[in-house]
């Protein structure tokens, strides 16, 4: 009893950051999304799109350029544009080499 009590407490204290998807069929318009994939192909300076086994989604990076490059896995941080078409606003970008693409530019 004390353990299932133990676990509430826990789970009840856990931030409240939202996450949405872990795939990019899961991905939920207007949230802070992570998800993983392979980068399908540049399409502009500022945009690539992402491929996992259940679609596809063009990641935003604007004004920093695009610094992966087709064929990669990654992992793209960011929020879900509620516009259409969906696409994911990143802010952070890692590779499975452990590398960070921190993207620090920003439109004033």
């Amino acid at each position: 009893m004390r353990q299932k009590t133990w676990i509430a407490c826990l789970i009840i204290a856990a931030p409240s950051a939202v996450v949405a998807g872990s795939n990019i069929a899961d991905l939920v318009s207007d949230q802070r999304a992570t998800v993983s994939g392979v980068v399908d192909r540049v399409t502009d300076e500022d945009t690539f799109i992402l491929k996992d086994h259940t679609g596809s989604i063009p990641v935003y990076l604007g004004p920093n350029r695009v610094p992966v490059t087709q064929g990669m896995n990654v992992t793209v941080h960011g929020i879900v544009d509620d516009d259409v078409p969906r696409e994911i606003y990143a802010n952070q970008i890692n590779d499975d080499q452990g590398t960070t693409f921190g993207l620090d530019l920003r439109y004033e």
